[in-house]
């Protein structure tokens, strides 16, 4: 490890990696296998002046053939969010304006970077971690949410690096061993006239064995038309000699190399996506040839396949999901990282290619790795490892503070997915508007913006298609709210019908009181809602007492069960160890109960229950309880008011803290009342029926039950990412 540290430390900033010949020795000689002792390829067909100058010590062209700009710092330091929106903007700006003072009538008027890097909306810090590792060409890690932009910002990097160090890879054959084929780097487009010279060549000779064997054949069969008289025998011989010279000329093909990377057309860094690819598109493979005998197969050199981490050298591989490849992959992943070469072998064991075993090809690529949260989990460590010493790991947000300029982004952002697209009508500052309305409430957080950008961007299409079916010449603010409807996700549009079906079969209760039932609600996936009663029962106990609670509950959820068990044993006034308390989450389905929200509403149907003090149906409740009856923020609160009021809920409880995160739609506004809670106390005197049980109950739980958090704290506290 510590000769790995002291490499590393004096390794040039610029990150060159493996070098693709010794100081010493032309570039012309060069091959991947130089230290195995084995000979060069055969003396290249193009002269000096045809192959052009030489490499310099780094193995970059002296006058590059698509040479980087001088003000190359300079576009690295205008990356992504730095770059202001060219359009005209109010001098005064609004705070409340929700184009950030962009005046605008349309999206026609905002004009659209060239480059992807100016592309880039918010993540400030992914964006300055990417700058770095481009200078010096570092490796990244990348972990956040889908749709985040990890891979526009991978692609944004290969933008970044130097296009005059790219090169083309030609493999020989190897006539001393044909399962070892010799490889060699030239310059960025000195591959394809190295192959036509050779082509040419083989061209010539296959002329002049054309030329003599039709000479020899003439002659053969002249002497035994006229001279031998035997005219059978003179066929033959020149048939066998036909046969003899295209048995002959094979050979001369196998002197054409194998362009395996071409860079020829290429004018910036590559970028490769190896995003679930398989061994063999990763790491390269050699083609089966059945026929594998009497001189009839393939040469082993034209079989050769480039895997992505040789297409991606002098550039940008990006591969997401990362802990999705298999354990063996992962590992010849870190030895082409470690040694900046890999060779390319058969990656099926039952294959004639399996025999076959190039030398170490270029792998100088700085590799992009992404993922979500559990992708850290399955990785392999080294790999990681490897990433973390050589490079950066970085978070990638899921929301940006709402401010003017970023509104103004997010209207760039708009005209950036009409420009991709291609086929949608431009956007009115009203269409607009109410997308970044749409961005503050996926957002989930007063005061931010979601940056969960490739969701959006399916809204901002969605509404385009709308409005290219009605023949508009813009995107109006009611065809975008008809894209909110039509966009649902799955699991909003499961809820829908889950709500519609229950109120068929009169499983919602939405008046009136019930004793052990209370309205709880929860989120599908992350952006939907739906109400989930719980129901609670007391019964006599045939031995020890205990809680009993069934739904599908997850560990977390059994966690809160457990929490609002120290409350009830503490209030309840009569022994309840000799008594099973049982709680249902009705028709939670197969995905269960997970998260911790359905606290409050677990502790006031059980209370309920034991006290045989009806509970109000036209409410529904979200929140989580700690143990001394504090009442603790949630996620999702939004999505939850929606659900409660298709459900026909008029009143919904939830904790102080979330009153910040309540973004819900115009029209819910005016059907349900949004009550904050502090206190589990605060819960019952609001869901309880009765003024003198109520009052008493309330009471009672007040006198056992201390804040553990002060009014304050309660209001001010940050929203749970909680997923119920």
């Amino acid at each position: 490890m510590s000769n790995d540290t002291e490499a590393d430390e004096n390794a040039p900033d610029e990150g060159d990696g493996v070098t693709d010949e010794a100081p010493d020795s032309p570039p012309s000689d060069h091959t991947g296998g130089a230290n195995n002792g084995v000979s060069g390829p055969p003396e290249d067909p193009l002269g000096p002046e045809e192959r052009g100058p030489a490499p310099d010590e780094h193995g970059r062209p002296p006058e590059g053939r698509d040479e980087a700009p001088d003000d190359t710092e300079g576009t690295i330091d205008d990356l992504g969010s730095d770059v202001e929106v060219d359009a005209e903007v109010a001098d005064d700006v609004d705070e409340d304006d929700l184009l950030g003072g962009l005046k605008i009538d349309s999206t026609e008027e905002i004009d659209v970077p060239d480059r992807l890097v100016d592309q880039v909306i918010g993540q400030e810090h992914a964006r300055d971690v990417v700058m770095k590792a481009a200078k010096q060409r570092r490796h990244v890690m990348m972990i956040g949410s889908p749709g985040t932009g990890k891979s526009m910002l991978a692609k944004a990097m290969s933008e970044l690096l130097p296009p005059e160090e790219l090169q083309d890879v030609l493999v020989y054959h190897n006539p001393d061993d044909g399962n070892n084929p010799k490889v060699r780097t030239v310059p960025a487009g000195k591959g394809d006239q190295i192959v036509e010279a050779h082509k040419e060549e083989a061209r010539k000779r296959n002329q002049m064995r054309s030329f003599l064997m039709w000479i020899i054949i003439a002659i053969v069969i002249g002497y035994s038309f006229i001279i031998a008289g035997q005219i059978l025998l003179g066929i033959l011989a020149a048939g066998v000699i036909y046969l003899a010279f295209r048995y002959g000329s094979r050979g001369g093909d196998a002197m054409v190399p194998n362009l395996i990377v071409n860079n020829a057309d290429t004018t910036t860094a590559p970028f490769e996506d190896a995003t679930g690819a398989h061994a063999g598109a990763l790491l390269g493979d050699v083609r089966h040839d059945p026929f594998q005998s009497g001189g009839m197969e393939t040469p082993s050199h034209d079989r050769v396949e480039p895997g992505a981490i040789h297409k991606a050298n002098k550039g940008v591989l990006f591969i997401d999901e990362i802990n999705t490849l298999d354990i063996r992959s992962q590992q010849h992943l870190m030895t082409a990282i470690q040694e900046g070469e890999f060779h390319i072998t058969g990656q099926s064991e039952r294959s004639s290619g399996a025999m076959v075993q190039t030398e170490p090809v270029p792998t100088d690529f700085i590799m992009i790795a992404a993922g979500n949260l559990d992708a850290m989990e399955n990785m392999h460590p080294a790999l990681r490892s490897r990433i973390k010493g050589y490079g950066y790991e970085v978070y990638m947000d899921d929301t940006i503070e709402d401010t003017p300029e970023m509104r103004r982004k997010y209207a760039r952002f708009v005209a950036q997915e009409v420009s991709k697209d291609g086929r949608l009508p431009e956007y009115s500052a009203e269409a607009i508007e109410e997308v970044i309305l749409e961005a503050r409430r996926r957002a989930g957080r007063k005061g931010h913006l979601t940056l969960k950008l490739r969701n959006l961007g399916g809204l901002v299409r969605v509404a385009g298609d709308i409005a290219r079916s009605e023949d508009a010449d813009f995107v109006t603010r009611d065809h975008v709210l008809q894209a909110k409807g039509r966009s649902r996700s799955i699991e909003q549009q499961l809820a829908d019908d889950y709500i519609e079906r229950r109120k068929d079969y009169e499983l919602q209760v939405s008046e009136g009181y019930e004793v052990g039932r209370v309205n709880g609600l929860a989120v599908m996936g992350e952006d939907s809602g739906i109400m989930l009663p719980v129901m609670a029962e007391v019964t006599p106990s045939q031995g020890p007492g205990e809680v009993i609670a069934t739904g599908q509950l997850k560990e977390m959820a059994q966690e809160a069960v457990s929490n609002v068990s120290a409350i009830i044993k503490k209030f309840s006034d009569e022994n309840i160890s000799e008594k099973d308390i049982h709680i249902q989450f009705v028709q939670t389905g197969q995905q269960g109960v997970d998260g911790d929200s359905a606290s409050i509403t677990v502790a006031t149907a059980v209370i309920s229950a034991l006290e045989g003090v009806g509970v109000d149906q036209s409410l529904a409740m979200t929140g989580s309880l700690s143990v001394r009856g504090d009442v603790l923020p949630v996620g999702g609160v939004t999505h939850k008011i929606e659900a409660a009021a298709k459900s026909g809920c008029t009143r919904v409880i939830i904790p102080a803290a979330n009153m910040q995160d309540v973004m819900i739609e115009d029209e819910y506004e005016e059907m349900v009342e949004i009550i904050p809670v502090s206190h589990i106390s605060e819960v019952l005197d609001i869901a309880l029926e009765g003024e003198a049980e109520k009052d008493s109950l309330v009471a009672r739980l007040k006198s056992i039950t201390g804040s553990a958090l002060s009014q304050g704290e309660a209001v001010s506290g940050p929203s749970s990412p909680s997923p119920q």
